[in-house]
């Protein structure tokens, strides 16, 4: 009688691991690429400027290039020049957390 029980316990325990393995959610690879890249969320021309919101993983980051004709989805590569911390561009009547001035971009970035 013992031996039937420790059998069904048994039973019950794996059942519930394999259950519970077969509806564990795996957490979502997100792809990370060099720190001056990223791909176009979106753009918005002002001043002589293209300000360009890109994600890299996880990572959203704004950047202010001269005009430059982008589409949302783009990969690009850019050369930072500079960091500029709570910048107000009174153009765009809006604060950025922190915007990177580049000096050029280059879009269709083979991976």
């Amino acid at each position: 009688m013992l031996k039937t029980v420790f059998a069904a316990m048994l039973t019950v325990s794996l059942a519930s691991v394999n259950l519970s393995a077969a509806y564990a959610e795996e957490a979502p690879k997100v792809e990370t690429m060099p720190a001056d890249e990223g791909i176009v969320v979106s753009s918005i021309d002002a001043a002589g400027y293209t300000y360009m919101e890109l994600a890299n993983g996880d990572k959203k980051i704004w950047i202010a290039a001269p005009t430059t004709k982008v589409s949302n989805g783009e990969h690009i590569r850019f050369v930072e020049n500079m960091r500029m911390h709570n910048f107000t561009s009174k153009t765009l009547n809006r604060t950025f957390n922190e915007l990177i001035f580049v000096t050029s971009t280059q879009t269709a970035v083979a991976k």
